[in-house]
């Protein structure tokens, strides 16, 4: 199994959600509304889910091995990453820019 795109779908920055994320697998199959949330040491990945009849969220779709999940985590939060640094040197150029004019 390979995870063959991420897409950073939306960026948040109130509350701990961090952003909403769709996956690929394989250039088959696209996992929508995984979830980066800070913890309160780490940012950690959310599968989607939703809530039963009483109460309890339960995950949609969810890796089944320990491997499987560290490699969703480390190629969704790698992803997260390098599309934060991006924004953010976009942002930092386009103030540059606006405060020469």
């Amino acid at each position: 199994m390979n995870i063959t795109d991420v897409k950073i779908r939306k960026f948040l920055s109130e509350g701990r959600l961090r952003a909403v994320v769709s996956v690929t697998v394989d250039d088959m199959i696209a996992v929508h509304d995984i979830k980066v949330v800070q913890g309160d040491e780490r940012l950690f990945v959310a599968m989607p889910s939703r809530k039963d009849e009483n109460g309890v969220f339960r995950d949609i779709i969810h890796p089944i091995s320990p491997s499987a999940r560290k490699m969703f985590e480390v190629t969704i939060l790698e992803a997260y990453e390098n599309q934060l640094a991006l924004q953010e040197e976009a942002e930092a150029s386009s103030e540059a820019g606006s405060e020469g004019n």
